[in-house]
C-alpha cells in the first residue's frame, strides 16, 4: 500500500509539473482582417514572448499563474495590449487587432510652424528624438545627450571650467536657439551655463530644426533651433525616478511626480540633482580633467482644465550650480587669488513660461516667458559678475481658410544685461550703464495647400531692435509628398539674423589672461540659407522598417562676428567680418527596425565651413569636416534585457594656436567616443542599467592647456606691442590658455543606474 501511495504521489507531482510547464498562451495578430506576420507578442512581467508566423499566429509557453498584460507590437502599427488571467479559458483565443499609424511612425511636431502638425505634413523638416532615444546613452544633462544627434555637436569651450555650447551643422553655439516647450528660455548667459539642470525624466521629446528659423523665432535662431518639449501632466507617469552613478564618482538624480490639485489642475513636478566632488588629473597637467559641480534644479508645470478644453499651462524652473575647475590643490579660499589658479562659477537662475488660449471663437494664444540669470564667477584673478533678465510675450492667431493656413503673430522681447566689464560701461567713463534692448516684432505665415500632396509655406517677419534698428526676415518652404506619404521632398530658403553679446556668449572672452578688443561697434549678423530634404520610408514584407532622411544645406553669412585668437596671443579681437562666411554640406540619417528586436539609428554629415576675407579663405576653428553617429540596439524579449551600443566619430578640426612658435598640432586627430549599455527590466516598475562609457579611452593631448605650470603668466615677458617674447623658459612664446580644446577629458569609465516608474 505504501508503494502504491508513493507511486501515485510521484505521478501527481510529475504530471502537475508537466501540466504547469505546458500551459500555452495562443492567439492571432491581425490588421483589417488580414494576419500580421513577424509581430512581437510579449508577456510583461514574465520576460517571455514570441514572433507571429505567416498566419499571424503565436504560442507562448507559460509556467507561472497570475494576471499579466500581453502586448502585441509591429513597426508601422499602434501597440495593442490585453490583460489575461493564467490559467483561464481565453488563453487560446487571444486576438489582437492592430491599427496602422498615420503615415507610419509619424510624430507630431510644433517647432517648424509653431502649430501641432504631423511630422510628414510639416513643410519644414524637423527631426524628432524621443526620451527613449536618449536612454540608450544616459547622461546627467541634455547638453551631453545631444552628442548622438547627427549634425549636432556639444562643444567644450574651456579645458578648466568645461563650459560648452551646441553646434548645428558646424555653426557655433550662439547661432543655435534652445527652447523649452517652444519658449526662448536658454539664451544669452544661459547659452553657456543654462543647458544643464533640465530634469530628463520630464522630457517627452527633443525637436531639432537645422537652418534659420528667425522668421518665427527671431534673433539667435540663425543656425537652427532645439526645442526641448516636456511631458504633458495628463500623460506623464505618476512617479518616475532615475539614479545614475559613474566610476568617477558622479551622481545624478532625476525625479518626476504627477499629481492633481483639485478637479481642475494637473501638476507635474521635477527635480534634478547632480553631485561631483572628486578631483581627477589623469593627464598629469596639474589641472582637474573635469570640473567639480554641485547642482540642484526644480521644475514645476501645471495645466488648468478650462471650459471647451481651452489651453492654459504655466511652468517654472529654478537652477543653482556651484562649479569649479583648476589646479588640483585649489580651494574656495583661493577664489580670485593669484597663487593657485581656479575658475569658480556660482549660477542662480529662474525661469517661468506658459501659454494661455484666449476665450474667443478664434484660435488666439498668448505665450509668455521670463527668466533671470545671476552669475558670480572668477577666472583666475578675473572677476565676472553679471545679471540678465529677459521678458518675452507673443500673441498668435491661427486661421484656416479654404486652402490657406494663416498664422499671424506679434512679439515683444525685453533684455536687461549688466556686468562688471567694459560691455556695460559708458564710453570714456567708469559709470555703469546696463544694456537694455527692446525688440518688438510681427510675423505672418501662410501655408498654402497647392494640391493634395503639395504645399507652400510663405513667411515674413519684421523686428525693430532699439539699438540696431529694423531687421527683415523672409522664408519659403515647399513640400511634395507621395500619395502614401512614404516619400517627402522639401525645399527651404530663408534668412536669419543675430544680435551678438560677446560676454554672454563667448566664454573665451573671460578665461585666461587675454584682453578683449573691439575694433568697431558690432553690427547684427545676417545669413541666407537653402536646404533640400528628402525623406523615404520603406516597409518590407518581413516586418522591417527603414527610414532614410537626407539633406543638402548651404548658408551664407554677412557681418559675421568671428573672434580672432591668433593675431595676438594676449588678445581676443572682435569685429564684423569684412567678407563672407559659408557653411555647406550634406547629411544622411538612417533609422531601421527589425521585427526580431534589432534596431539601428545612424547618421553622417559631410560639411565645409569656411571664412573668406581679403580674398583669403580659411577653415573655421573647431569645426570638423565629417561627423558620424550611431545607436545600435537589440532587445531580448524573453529575458527582458536590451543592449545598446552608441558612439560618434569626428574628423580633424583646426585648433587655436598661440603663434608661429606654438609647437602643438594645428589640427586635432580623428577621434571617436563609444559606449555600451545593458538594461534589464524587473517587472513593470523597475529597471536597472549599466555599462561602459568611452570604450576606446580617448582623451585629448595632455598639453592642451598651454603653460599649465604658470597659469598667471608670472614668467611670461610681453613686448610693448602685446606679443610674447621667446625666452629660455618660454621658447615657444606661449601664454596660459585653456581654449585649445575639442573633446572631453574623461577617459573610460563604468556607470550604473536604476529607474523606477509607476504609471497609474
Amino acid at each position: 500500500m505504501r508503494q502504491i501511495f508513493t507511486f501515485l504521489l510521484l505521478y501527481f507531482i510529475i504530471t502537475n509539473s508537466l501540466f504547469s510547464q505546458n500551459m500555452l498562451l495562443k492567439g492571432k495578430v491581425i490588421s483589417k482582417g488580414e494576419p500580421v506576420e513577424f509581430a512581437n507578442v510579449y508577456v510583461k512581467g514574465l520576460s517571455k514572448g514570441a514572433v507571429t508566423d505567416r498566419d499571424g499566429g503565436f504560442s507562448i509557453a507559460i509556467s507561472e499563474t497570475g494576471t499579466y498584460t500581453v502586448q502585441a507590437s509591429m513597426v508601422g502599427f499602434q501597440t495593442a495590449q490585453k490583460v489575461v488571467k493564467i490559467p483561464s479559458e481565453n488563453m487560446s483565443t487571444l486576438v489582437f487587432e492592430l491599427q496602422e499609424m498615420d503615415g507610419g511612425l509619424d510624430e507630431v511636431v510644433v517647432s517648424g510652424t509653431m502649430q501641432e502638425v504631423s511630422k510628414l505634413d510639416s513643410p519644414v523638416p524637423v527631426e524628432v528624438y524621443s526620451a527613449n532615444f536618449f536612454r540608450a546613452n544616459p547622461t546627467p544633462s541634455i547638453f551631453e545627450s545631444l552628442q548622438n544627434v547627427n549634425g549636432v555637436r556639444p562643444q567644450i569651450n574651456c579645458n578648466v571650467c568645461n563650459t560648452g555650447d551646441i553646434h548645428i551643422n558646424g555653426l557655433e553655439g550662439p547661432y543655435t536657439m534652445v527652447l523649452i516647450d517652444g519658449m526662448p528660455i536658454v539664451s544669452g548667459l544661459a547659452t553657456v551655463y543654462g543647458l544643464t539642470g533640465i530634469p530628463q525624466s520630464l522630457i517627452d521629446r527633443v525637436e531639432v530644426v537645422k537652418g534659420p528659423a528667425s522668421t518665427l523665432y527671431g534673433s539667435e535662431a540663425v543656425g537652427g533651433l532645439i526645442n526641448v518639449i516636456t511631458k504633458k501632466p495628463e500623460s506623464a507617469p505618476l512617479v518616475s525616478t532615475d539614479i545614475l552613478a559613474t566610476g568617477w564618482g558622479e551622481m545624478n538624480l532625476d525625479l518626476g511626480l504627477r499629481s492633481n490639485w483639485g478637479s481642475t489642475i494637473q501638476s507635474l513636478t521635477g527635480v534634478n540633482a547632480f553631485y561631483y566632488d572628486n578631483p581627477i588629473d589623469n593627464n598629469s597637467d596639474g589641472f582637474t580633467d573635469v570640473t567639480l559641480s554641485k547642482r540642484i534644479s526644480f521644475f514645476q508645470k501645471i495645466n488648468v482644465m478650462r471650459p471647451e478644453n481651452r489651453l492654459f499651462t504655466v511652468a517654472g524652473r529654478y537652477v543653482y550650480e556651484d562649479r569649479w575647475g583648476g589646479e588640483m590643490n585649489w580651494t574656495s579660499a583661493d577664489r580670485g587669488g593669484d597663487e593657485v589658479y581656479g575658475e569658480s562659477i556660482y549660477t542662480s537662475r529662474w525661469e517661468a513660461f506658459g501659454t494661455w488660449e484666449l476665450p474667443t471663437a478664434e484660435a488666439i494664444n498668448f505665450q509668455f516667458s521670463a527668466n533671470g540669470h545671476s552669475q558670480n564667477s572668477v577666472y583666475g584673478t578675473t572677476v565676472y559678475n553679471a545679471d540678465q533678465y529677459i521678458g518675452f510675450g507673443q500673441l498668435t492667431w491661427a486661421k484656416t481658410a479654404q486652402k490657406h493656413g494663416l498664422l499671424l503673430g506679434m512679439a515683444y522681447r525685453y533684455t536687461y544685461y549688466d556686468d562688471n566689464t567694459v560691455a556695460t560701461a559708458k564710453s570714456g567713463s567708469d559709470e555703469n550703464a546696463p544694456s537694455v534692448i527692446h525688440l518688438p516684432g510681427a510675423f505672418l505665415q501662410d501655408e498654402i495647400k497647392l494640391t493634395a500632396n503639395q504645399s507652400l509655406l510663405l513667411g515674413v517677419r519684421y523686428d525693430y531692435n532699439s539699438i540696431h534698428g529694423s531687421i527683415f526676415s523672409p522664408r519659403m518652404n515647399y513640400k511634395l509628398s507621395s500619395s502614401d506619404k512614404s516619400m517627402v521632398f522639401r525645399l527651404s530658403a530663408g534668412n536669419g539674423f543675430r544680435v551678438a553679446n560677446v560676454f554672454t556668449e563667448d566664454h573665451a572672452a573671460l578665461t585666461g589672461a587675454r584682453e578683449v578688443i573691439f575694433t568697431e561697434e558690432l553690427k547684427p549678423e545676417q545669413s541666407w540659407n537653402v536646404n533640400a530634404n528628402l525623406v523615404k520610408k520603406i516597409y518590407t514584407d518581413k516586418g522591417t522598417f527603414i527610414g532614410l532622411d537626407g539633406s543638402a544645406f548651404y548658408t551664407y553669412f554677412t557681418n559675421r562676428i568671428i573672434p580672432d585668437y591668433e593675431s595676438n596671443p594676449n588678445q581676443i579681437i572682435y569685429a564684423n567680418l569684412d567678407g563672407s562666411a559659408v557653411s555647406k554640406g550634406i547629411s544622411l540619417n538612417v533609422n531601421a527596425i527589425w521585427a526580431n528586436g534589432f534596431n539601428l539609428t545612424g547618421g553622417a554629415t559631410l560639411m565645409d565651413v569656411n571664412i573668406e576675407e581679403e580674398g583669403i579663405k580659411t577653415r573655421q576653428l573647431l569645426t570638423e569636416r565629417f561627423s558620424g553617429v550611431w545607436s545600435v540596439g537589440y532587445e531580448f524579449f524573453r529575458l527582458g534585457l536590451s543592449v545598446d551600443y552608441t558612439g560618434n566619430v569626428y574628423s580633424p578640426m583646426r585648433l587655436p594656436l598661440l603663434g608661429a612658435l606654438d609647437d602643438r598640432p594645428g589640427y586635432s586627430s580623428w577621434y571617436s567616443i563609444q559606449n555600451i549599455q545593458l538594461t534589464k527590466s524587473l517587472g513593470e516598475k523597475w529597471e536597472i542599467y549599466g555599462g561602459v562609457k568611452n570604450l576606446l579611452d580617448f582623451t585629448p593631448p595632455a598639453n592642451s592647456i598651454a603653460r599649465a605650470f604658470d597659469p598667471f603668466d608670472k614668467n611670461v615677458i610681453v613686448a610693448p606691442d602685446g606679443s610674447v617674447v621667446p625666452t629660455p623658459d618660454n621658447p615657444n612664446a606661449l601664454t596660459f590658455d585653456p581654449t585649445y580644446v575639442y573633446a572631453p577629458n574623461q577617459g573610460i569609465r563604468g556607470f550604473l543606474g536604476v529607474r523606477f516608474r509607476i504609471s497609474e
